[in-house]
C-alpha cells in the first residue's frame, strides 16, 4: 500500500503530475472504444493550463484521470511523484480530499443543506476541527461575496452563485490542485468573468490550476493550452504572456485536524444529519418503508403481550383451586382394566394419613353428586359437594357471608350448607343474607352457614350451575350412604417440592392399599403444562408475525436500493470531495437503521395503544401483559433488520465508480 504524505513537497524540478503513455478504452457492448490514444504530458506546481478540445475529443476524461476520479486502461500517471495505479480507493479518496479541489460545470452541490455545510464537506471527511471548517467555509464564502449567502440552500442561489459555493468548496481543504470542467459553460457573461478572475487569483496564490474548456477564448488566457482532437494530443503550447508564478499553497489540514477518534464521530454525525434530511425530503416513501417493520413490531410485542396476559388469566384460575395442591381420586389409573371392577377404594383414613404428614397443611375429602334442590317455590338442579373442615384453605375460595365448617361439624355430622353464589343468586334473589335459611337437598333438609364469594375464573366448580357445599361425613351418611370418598385435596408445603410431595403421597396410599388404585394430579404439573404450552403457542403465532418483520426488511432493502439510485450523484459529489467507501456505506446503512428502529418505536408504541384498548375492553377479566423481554427483543430485531437489510444497497453505494456516479442526475 503506497499511501502519500498529508502534505507532500516537490523538487522544483519534479513535475507536478506526470503521464506517460497513458490509454483509456470503455466497453461497449462487444467492442471496445479508445478515447485517449498514448497521452504523455507533465504539469508543474502552479500552472494554470486549459485543455481545449471539442466535444467527444476526451479533453474530460482526461481531466477525470487527473483528478483520480477515474483510472487509466493503460499507461502511467503519477502525481507527487507517486504511481496513483498502486493506491487503492480509500487512498484515492485521501488523495482526492486533501489536494485536489474539484469545480463542476453544473456545480454538483448537495440540495438538502446550506452553502456553508456544502462547502465543509472535504473538511469533514479530512478530520477538520468542527469550528474551524465552520469558520473557514464561512471566510470562503464571504472572500467570494456570499458572505450573506452562507444558510440557504443551493436552490436559492443563482448559478454564478452556485458556482462560487463549488470553488469554495474546492479550497476547502487547500485545493492544491484546481480542477475546473467548463466552469463558466453554465454561466451568463458577467458571471463567467468573476468565475475566471477568482481562477486567476487562486492561480496567482500558487494553486495548480486544471480547466476543461470548449472555448477557445478562455483557453487562450490561460499559461498553457493542451489541445486535443480524437483522443490524441495535438497542441500543447504556452502563453508568453501569462506570469508564471510557481509557488506552494499554504497548508490547511496539518493544524486543524481531529484525533482520529473524533474524526469518526464527525463523520458518523455527518452521515446522521444526511440520513435524517433524506428522510424528511421523502416523508411518504419512508413512511411506506417503514410500514412493514411497524407492522411486524407491532404484531410480535401484541401477541407477546396477548400471550402473557392469558397465561396469567389461566394461573390465577388455577390458583383458585389452591396453590400447590395434589388430589387423590379414588379409581385405577385411566386405561387400566381393572378400573371397571373397582372404583370404591379410598377413604376418610386415606385422607388422614396423608394430613398427618409433615409437608402437607392441610386435607379436605370430597365427595359429589348432583340433586334437585328446593327453597319454598324454587326448585333447581344443583351441584353437592361434601367437603372437609379445611376445604377453603386447600381450594383458596373465600366467604362473603357466614361462617365455614369445624371439626364438629364433620364430628357431628351437621347439617349445614354453604353456598356458592350461582346458588344464591337462584334461590334467593331478593334475599340479600340468607344465612339461616333452610334448603331442602333431595329429602335431605339443611341450614345455610356460609356464603362464597363470586368464582369467576370457572375453576373448582361451574361457573353457572348452583353449587352447595356440607361436610362430607353428612353426605356420606345421609345422602350417599357408604364409607368411601371420591377424593382429597392436599394443600403442600411451598417450601416443599410438589413432585417429591407428590412422590411421597403416592408411596403412602399405595402402600396402604397394597395397590395404585388411585390416581394423583398435581396443580403445578398443570401450571406448568399450561406454560409450556401457551409459551410455544405464544412463540408460534410471534415466529408467524416475525415474517412480517423479514418481509417488512425486504421492503427496506427495496426502497433503499432505490434511494441509491436516485442519490447517484450525490454519492459521485461526496467520493469527489474525498468521502472513503466506509462513509458512503456507513451514510446509507445509518439510514437504513434509521428507518428500522423508528419504525420498531412507533410499532411498539402502536402495541401499547392496542393493548390498552383490550385491556379497557377486557376490564378485570383479561388484561395484555407486556414483556420487556419481547419490547428490547424487538426493538434489537428492528435495528438487526436495518444492518442486514441495508447492508446491500449502502455496500452498491460505496462501490460506485465516482465518474459514472457523478454523470447521473
Amino acid at each position: 500500500m503506497n499511501t502519500l504524505d498529508p502534505s507532500p513537497t516537490i523538487a522544483a524540478d519534479t513535475p507536478l503530475m506526470e503521464v506517460k503513455g497513458l490509454i483509456r478504452e470503455f466497453k461497449a457492448g462487444e467492442q471496445t472504444i479508445r478515447v485517449l490514444h498514448d497521452i504523455n504530458l507533465t504539469i508543474n506546481q502552479g500552472e494554470m493550463v486549459a485543455i481545449i478540445g471539442q466535444s467527444g475529443s476526451g479533453k474530460s476524461t482526461l481531466m477525470n484521470i487527473l483528478g483520480c476520479l477515474d483510472q487509466a486502461t493503460a499507461g502511467e500517471y503519477k502525481v507527487y511523484g507517486q504511481s496513483v495505479s498502486r493506491l487503492d480507493a480509500d487512498e484515492l479518496a485521501k488523495l482526492r480530499r486533501e489536494h485536489f479541489g474539484f469545480i463542476f460545470q453544473r456545480y454538483h452541490l448537495l440540495g438538502d443543506i446550506s452553502a456553508r455545510d456544502n462547502v465543509s464537506v472535504p473538511a469533514v471527511y479530512a478530520g477538520m476541527d468542527g469550528q474551524t471548517r465552520n469558520e473557514r467555509a464561512e471566510k470562503l464564502l464571504t472572500d467570494l461575496g456570499l458572505g450573506e449567502k452562507v444558510n440557504n440552500r443551493p436552490n436559492q442561489l443563482s448559478g454564478g452563485q452556485q458556482q462560487r459555493v463549488s470553488i469554495a468548496r474546492a479550497l476547502m481543504n487547500g485545493g492544491d490542485i484546481i480542477l475546473a470542467d467548463e466552469p463558466t459553460g453554465a454561466l451568463d457573461s458577467k458571471s463567467g468573468e468573476d468565475v475566471m478572475k477568482i481562477l486567476y487569483d487562486l492561480n496567482a496564490q500558487g494553486h495548480t490550476i486544471i480547466m476543461v474548456t470548449h472555448d477557445p477564448n478562455l483557453a487562450a488566457q490561460a499559461e498553457r493550452v493542451i489541445e486535443l482532437k480524437d483522443g490524441y494530443v495535438i497542441a500543447d503550447y504556452k502563453n508568453d504572456n501569462y506570469k508564471q508564478n510557481h509557488v506552494q499553497p499554504e497548508p490547511i489540514l496539518d493544524n486543524n485536524r481531529k484525533s482520529v477518534f473524533s474524526s469518526f464521530i464527525d463523520r458518523l454525525l455527518e452521515a446522521f444529519k444526511m440520513s435524517l434530511l433524506a428522510m424528511r425530503a421523502h416523508k411518504m416513501r419512508t413512511l411506506l418503508t417503514m410500514l412493514g417493520i411497524i407492522i411486524g413490531i407491532a404484531s410480535v410485542v401484541s401477541v407477546v403481550g396477548l400471550g402473557k396476559g392469558s397465561q396469567a388469566q389461566i394461573l390465577s384460575n388455577i390458583s383458585s383451586l389452591g396453590t400447590n395442591t395434589i388430589t387423590v381420586r379414588d379409581g385405577y389409573p385411566y386405561g387400566d382394566p381393572r378400573r371397571q371392577y373397582n372404583d370404591d377404594n379410598l377413604t376418610p383414613q386415606d385422607a388422614q394419613a396423608v394430613a398427618d404428614q409433615p409437608y402437607v397443611l392441610s386435607v379436605s375429602p370430597q365427595l359429589d353428586t348432583n340433586l334437585d334442590v328446593r327453597y319454598r317455590n324454587i326448585q333447581e338442579a344443583a351441584s353437592i359437594s361434601g367437603v372437609g373442615e379445611e376445604y377453603l384453605s386447600v381450594s383458596g375460595e373465600t366467604l362473603i357471608q357466614g361462617q365455614g365448617f369445624n371439626e364438629q361439624s364433620i364430628l357431628r355430622r351437621t347439617q349445614d350448607i354453604i353456598i356458592d353464589d350461582n346458588a344464591k343468586k337462584t334461590f334467593f334473589p331478593d334475599n340479600p343474607d340468607p344465612i339461616g335459611e333452610v334448603v331442602l337437598i333431595g329429602s335431605v333438609p339443611g341450614r345455610i352457614i356460609g356464603v362464597l364469594a363470586p368464582n369467576t375464573g370457572g375453576f373448582g366448580r361451574s361457573v353457572d350451575t348452583p353449587t352447595l357445599y356440607m361436610p362430607y361425613t353428612t353426605m356420606m351418611s345421609r345422602i350417599i350412604g357408604g364409607s368411601n370418598i371420591e377424593s382429597f385435596v392436599a394443600l403442600i408445603d411451598n417450601n416443599i417440592s410438589s413432585t417429591a410431595a407428590e412422590s411421597a403421597i403416592y408411596q403412602l396410599i399405595e402402600s396402604r392399599h397394597g395397590t395404585d388404585d388411585f390416581r394423583i394430579t398435581n396443580s403445578d404439573s398443570i401450571r406448568q403444562t399450561i406454560e409450556s404450552t401457551t409459551t410455544a403457542m405464544t412463540l408460534l403465532i410471534s415466529s408467524i408475525a416475525i415474517i412480517s418483520l423479514v418481509v417488512g426488511g425486504i421492503g427496506v432493502m427495496n426502497i433503499m436500493l432505490v434511494s441509491v439510485t436516485e442519490r447517484t450523484n450525490e454519492i459521485g459529489v461526496r467520493m469527489a470531495v474525498g468521502a472513503r467507501q466506509n462513509d458512503i456505506m456507513q451514510q446509507f446503512l445509518i439510514e437504513a437503521i434509521l428507518v428500522c428502529v423508528l419504525g420498531g418505536l412507533i410499532g411498539i408504541g402502536l402495541a401499547f395503544a392496542v393493548g390498552e384498548l383490550i385491556n379497557r375492553v377486557g376490564g378485570d377479566s383479561f388484561q395484555v401483559i407486556y414483556s420487556s423481554t419481547s419490547i428490547i427483543a424487538a426493538f434489537v430485531c428492528s435495528t438487526l433488520i436495518g444492518v442486514v437489510f441495508g447492508f446491500l444497497p449502502a455496500r452498491n453505494a460505496a462501490k460506485l465508480d465516482p465518474v459514472e456516479a457523478l454523470s447521473r442526475d
